[in-house]
């Protein structure tokens, strides 16, 4: 079985800001809330994938666990990855694990095009036999093609069946509370819960057949103090095969988003590898354009 990272890829935390007219306590979403939350949702999805990698490949090679290779990696050569206990050293059961993935202060493009700079600091306990991982993150410095996000996120890692896929895979939990500071200044104060599933694509050593299933639901506090609650109402499927056509994954799905008494949705289609969803706001559709 191979040591895949659950793609958090492009729609594990998905939420939208509410920054129109740079006002949080506008009534309605707008497009450029869509557009902002795209971008941020799409750092939640590449940190997500990198870290739970970074942690899988420990039990796969205790000693030298690192991957970067870009056929099987979100990483690229341009991050350095450091652990303590330091690579080369066998870790028994019990063991806290930190690895520092450094992706310097230039930027470092991943295999899907975005640019990351700064540090993921990953904690986890290395137990080889346990049924579920529980691993913690924080941010140093960090920046997700320009926007930058502080804060920490736990995941809880569980091998189940479902009917979805019905041999053994992993199930991640995750739990999120995170600030961005956008490019305009703006900032934004977002705290949730997500799930992940791998449903295609685990029993094969490629990384481009993984399939994923996401649900969820997180509140966004806007710069002035406006929330808005968003939903995952129709379950996200993300392919990686689409990385080859597009850099957005996220290929079908519904988002409902709940401001001011008032409902949005946002629609990622019917399955093609596109770059377009559509948002649904008192009744008029406008497309978005999702990506960097």
């Amino acid at each position: 079985m191979k040591t895949k990272n659950l793609i958090w890829g492009l729609a594990l935390s998905l939420t939208f800001l509410s920054c129109s007219k740079n006002d949080s306590n506008d009534a309605n979403v707008s497009t450029d809330d869509a557009k902002a939350s795209t971008k941020i949702d799409a750092m939640n999805d590449d940190v997500s994938n990198i870290v739970e990698e970074q942690e899988s490949n420990t039990y796969s090679d205790v000693a030298n666990g690192k991957t970067t290779e870009s056929t099987n990696s979100m990483l690229s050569n341009c991050a350095t990855i450091t652990r303590v206990p330091e690579f080369g050293t066998a870790i028994i059961p019990g063991t806290t694990v930190i690895k520092t993935i450094d992706f310097g202060a230039i930027g470092c493009t991943l295999s899907n095009g975005n640019i990351v700079k700064g540090k993921i600091i990953i904690t986890y306990v290395y137990e080889p036999d346990a049924t579920s991982h529980t691993i913690n993150y924080t941010f140093e410095n960090f920046y997700h093609n320009s926007i930058k996000f502080e804060g920490n996120k736990t995941f809880t890692r569980t091998m189940i069946t479902t009917t979805d896929n019905p041999s053994l895979h992993p199930h991640v939990s995750m739990t999120l509370d995170l600030t961005a500071t956008l490019t305009n200044g703006l900032v934004y104060h977002r705290v949730g819960e997500r799930t992940r599933e791998i449903i295609e694509g685990y029993s094969t050593p490629a990384f481009s057949d993984n399939i994923y299933k996401i649900t969820g639901n997180w509140i966004t506090t806007g710069p002035n103090g406006g929330t808005q609650t968003s939903t995952i109402s129709t379950p996200l499927k993300i392919k990686m095969s689409c990385v080859a056509v597009n850099k957005p994954l996220i290929v079908s799905g519904i988002i409902t988003i709940v401001r001011n008494g008032n409902t949005a949705t946002l629609d990622y289609g019917n399955g093609d590898c596109d770059n377009l969803a559509v948002l649904t706001v008192s009744g008029n559709t406008y497309n978005i354009v999702i990506g960097n």
